[in-house]
């Protein structure tokens, strides 16, 4: 499930629905109404499933120092005033850009201002039992392997202080030394214990001072032990019960992070690698987010101790289970969001949201698909099906304009300068980006091996391009399919009879409706509709030097062989409520970690100076919220729209 990744904006109805269209698309839309009928084969083809939403960074071994500066350098490089990000914005992205120019619903829009908070935006993840992932318990299981509760209480707490800067390198000491009071085997076993359990990274040693004896707890290899993993050949001191599961589940709640980062984060404090955690779904950043976690082989009371150091992280709900997490495997989403300052009356949004439960929404990709930039990743993804390998190295490292960090700014005009992979990653101070990765590979494999050099990249960066290209195609397909046959299912449409994609029938059409109409994404082993559309497809990959019928690549990662989606979603579990505020600061319901505090329930007065409507959904797996909220709203969801109708919130 992906949903938005944007800052506060504003969202208001630039213009009518009509007039979306900008001079890509009219030029689009003549290469498309040459469509006719087509002659597809009849023959049904069995469904591929789609490739997951949410293709984040693989994770790429690096010291621990660099990955601390990379990430000050990403914190710290803000952009300027408002009006000079808004006009750096200005070679963005619309939605027709990508084909997103419809609407189902017959309502007049309004306009109001998504994740004015972070907290306006919150989602909770829905398991494949049905079951909603709420965090609402910190308790953790007990069993007769885990440290004892002297264990817990040995240390005091000016020694706990001391050990969590240490862990933290908060200062500049290499180790603390505690002293036993009441020497004994015993009581150095338990505070050994103590230390290595409570304070995950840290090693001991007993030492004599002065004939006095202290425990000394230090790094055992510098920063350089968090990058250590522990295997088969190099176990941990204290072995895993048999008796208990060998994966740790665990709700994650976190704020203002996505989940491979609050994953790294983890894993740095606990001394493993990111890939001994397993997760349904990646969730957004800008947002409050609740999902399940499975770790191999760490305890509760670790995971429970990094509830005392970690900031927007919250762990709990803990059970050992014998089996990992796999991608994909959730019934979807839910998500509360709040649109503040809203301007619509209440009968305007009564009939928006009626609507959203009724008929639903569009089920477009979203603009978080196709990149911010001035060059879209599916024009990258175009390029690698063309395989077109020259373009593909332009498109990704040559000069761009619009909104970027400096240092990328001034790595692209190093490039277009000398072409010399090794001046432009001198520029470069953070190497784990696309552009470090093949400007590494192109210093291994030369220019003259372009191929290799964009395999240095994360497969799934890589794909994510060729999946961005079938998602333009698809978002300009559905949009042709809407405005040749609205909203009812016709003759040669597809839908899904279990996993196999069928025509509909002339003699049939009375028995299915546009929830059951499925659109294909491009490739070699789906079938297209035996309408306009089939030919429309045809006609639009002609337009990009592709040959529908031939979707296989050379290189087998880079075939496509293509899926179905729905082209209409109806939310699940829908309700809505219109409240008054008069300050934007207060947030207008609880969350999970509200509850557990006992904060209570913000007091709104009945009659402020500002209206919200607070919303909730349901949502299956690979769609979109912010194309539910575009239905409401009828409104333009392009970060380069938001940031032209409305600069302020970068203030």
């Amino acid at each position: 499930m992906e949903t938005v990744e944007m800052n506060s904006v504003s969202l208001k109805r630039p213009r009518s629905e009509d007039d979306v269209a900008n001079a890509d698309e009219i030029k689009r839309q003549k290469i498309l109404e040459k469509s006719k009928t087509g002659n597809d084969s009849g023959q049904s083809t069995e469904t591929v499933t789609e490739p997951p939403e949410d293709m984040k960074n693989e994770i790429i071994p690096n010291e621990e120092s660099e990955e601390q500066e990379e990430e000050e350098l990403e914190d710290s490089d803000e952009d300027g005033d408002p009006e000079s990000f808004a006009d750096m914005m200005k070679h963005g992205l619309t939605e027709s850009d990508v084909g997103i120019t419809k609407f189902v619903s017959s309502h007049k829009g309004f306009s109001g201002i998504l994740k004015e908070r972070y907290s306006d935006f919150v989602v909770h993840e829905i398991g494949k039992d049905g079951r909603v992932s709420h965090l609402d318990d910190f308790s953790v299981p007990v069993d007769d392997e885990d440290p004892s509760e002297e264990t817990l209480t040995v240390l005091s707490d000016e020694d706990k202080q001391r050990l969590e800067e240490l862990q933290l390198f908060k200062n500049k000491e290499t180790s603390v030394a505690i002293e036993v009071i009441e020497d004994t085997k015993e009581k150095r076993t338990v505070i050994h214990q103590a230390v290595k359990s409570l304070f995950p990274g840290l090693e001991t040693k007993t030492e004599d001072r002065d004939g006095k004896k202290y425990i000394i707890a230090y790094h055992a290899a510098g920063k350089k032990a968090l990058a250590k993993v522990r295997t088969a050949t190099d176990p941990r001191k204290h072995s895993w019960p048999k008796s208990r599961g060998s994966y740790c589940h665990f709700v994650l709640y976190k704020e203002n992070k996505d989940t491979m980062d609050a994953i790294n984060v983890l894993s740095k404090f606990l001394r493993v690698k990111p890939n001994i955690f397993s997760y349904m779904g990646t969730k957004d950043k800008r947002a409050i987010t609740v999902q399940e976690i499975a770790v191999l082989r760490i305890t509760a009371q670790r995971l429970a101790h990094l509830n005392k150091c970690l900031m927007n992280f919250k762990l709990g709900n803990f059970s050992y289970k014998n089996h990992p997490l796999k991608l994909g495997e959730l019934q979807g989403n839910h998500f509360t969001v709040v649109l503040r300052n809203i301007t619509g009356t209440d009968d305007q949004i009564e009939q928006a949201m009626h609507s959203l439960r009724e008929i639903g929404f569009i089920n477009y990709y979203g603009m978080q698909r196709f990149g911010t930039t001035a060059v879209p990743t599916y024009q990258i993804g175009r390029a690698i099906l063309q395989n077109n390998w020259n373009e593909v190295m332009d498109l990704i490292l040559k000069p761009r304009p619009g909104a970027e960090k400096g240092y990328l700014v001034k790595c692209r005009e190093e490039w277009a300068k000398t072409k010399d992979p090794a001046a432009a990653l001198k520029k470069l101070p953070v190497k784990r980006c696309v552009e470090g990765q093949l400007l590494r590979g192109l210093l291994k494999y030369g220019m003259k091996n372009i191929i290799s050099a964009f395999g240095i990249i994360p497969r799934n960066n890589r794909l994510m391009y060729i999946h961005s290209y079938q998602s333009y195609v698809w978002n300009n397909m559905v949009s042709k399919r809407i405005e040749e046959y609205g909203l009812r299912a016709v003759p040669g449409d597809l839908i899904l009879k279990g996993a196999t994609a069928v025509h509909i029938e002339e003699g049939d059409v009375d028995n299915y409706t546009i929830h059951d109409v499925v659109m294909p994404l491009p490739g070699f082993d789906v079938i297209y509709p035996k309408h306009k559309i089939g030919e429309a497809y045809k006609e639009m990959l002609v337009a990009d030097n592709l040959d529908i019928n031939n979707m296989r690549h050379k290189i087998r990662d880079y075939s496509l062989s293509g899926a179905y989606r729905k082209i209409i979603i109806r939310p699940q579990n829908v309700s809505w409520e219109v409240v008054a505020y008069d300050d934007p600061k207060i947030p207008l319901f609880t969350t999970d970690l509200d509850k557990l505090e006992g904060k209570p329930l913000p007091v709104l007065p009945t009659d402020g100076k500002f209206r919200a409507l607070k919303m909730e959904f349901s949502l299956p797996p690979s769609t979109y919220a912010t194309m539910a909220i575009r239905e409401v709203l009828k409104m333009d969801t392009s970060i380069k729209n938001q940031t032209q109708l409305n600069t302020t919130w970068l203030r």
